[in-house]
């Protein structure tokens, strides 16, 4: 049996228009439309997937306002057991190593119905929203356990998780023993629809809300205001204008190879 976690995120959709708010210049969540990030769900169904060959329990753990509800429910109609949902206003604006940092606290409190720890933890190899691609690796340092990140295929076998990453240079084989973070690529997997019966069983299963002070994090090391980062200034983005058309009057492939190179295409 293996004890899994996955980490989720609920992101505005990236059909939807996005800005960022004056004043703190964060993203503006309440602008645009809210799902589940599409590699999280490729990492709720890898999960899924060991739970139905090996057995065991899969956790999903989010971080997140109140209408981050919505993907924790989208993840458990898919099958996930229970959720965690870290919610605290102090969190706002936190950046990738605040967000480690609270998600390993909260990982060191969950527990599984034979009393032990994640084997596994599961995450996507980066959040669209954010596009960081680092979280998994900062609480891999935080918890003292072996990573394998951006992969592509996934086992679970003799207390050993394995993988390939593929790169520019070739695809490499990766091992670790457990308990491990890993993260995984749009590869991984195509991930199923919630059924009608998965969708009502949703609504039944348990969901954990945590503070700040429920995981023993201080709310003066995360949030905006105490970022390693800071925006600034932003601007919007010019609107789209109409673009320029050649003529061809049998000099065509000249003319569009002249614009291209004006434009340091090629």
């Amino acid at each position: 049996m293996t004890n899994i976690v996955v980490l989720i995120k609920q992101v505005p959709d990236t059909w939807s228009e996005r800005k960022l708010t004056d004043g703190d210049f964060t993203l503006d969540r309440e602008a645009a439309d809210a799902v589940l990030d599409e590699i999280n769900e490729r990492a709720v169904e890898e999960a899924l997937l060991i739970k139905e060959a090996q057995g065991g329990e899969v956790t999903v753990l989010s971080a997140g306002p109140d209408r981050a509800t919505d993907a924790i429910r989208k993840a458990l109609s898919m099958g996930a057991d229970k959720a965690v949902h870290i919610n605290d206003p102090a969190l706002h604006g936190s950046d990738a190593i605040q967000t480690g940092w609270t998600l390993a606290a909260a990982l060191g409190q969950i527990g599984f119905e034979n009393d032990e720890p994640a084997d596994l933890i599961i995450a996507g190899n980066e959040a669209t929203d954010g596009r960081v691609g680092a979280v998994p690796a900062i609480i891999a340092e935080y918890l003292g356990i072996p990573q394998l990140t951006q992969l592509r295929k996934l086992t679970v076998a003799d207390g050993k998780v394995t993988g390939e990453r593929e790169t520019d240079e070739g695809i490499f084989g990766l091992e670790a023993s457990l308990p491990a973070i890993v993260s995984v690529t749009e590869k991984i997997n195509e991930p199923r629809f919630p059924s009608f019966k998965g969708i009502m069983a949703a609504k039944k299963k348990e969901v954990s809300v945590l503070t700040l002070a429920d995981l023993g994090v201080d709310p003066e090391t995360v949030g905006v205001a105490n970022a390693g980062t800071t925006v600034t200034a932003s601007t919007p983005k010019p609107p789209r204008t109409a673009g320029e058309r050649v003529a061809d009057e049998g000099d065509g492939g000249s003319k569009i190879a002249a614009y291209l190179v004006g434009q340091k295409i090629i």
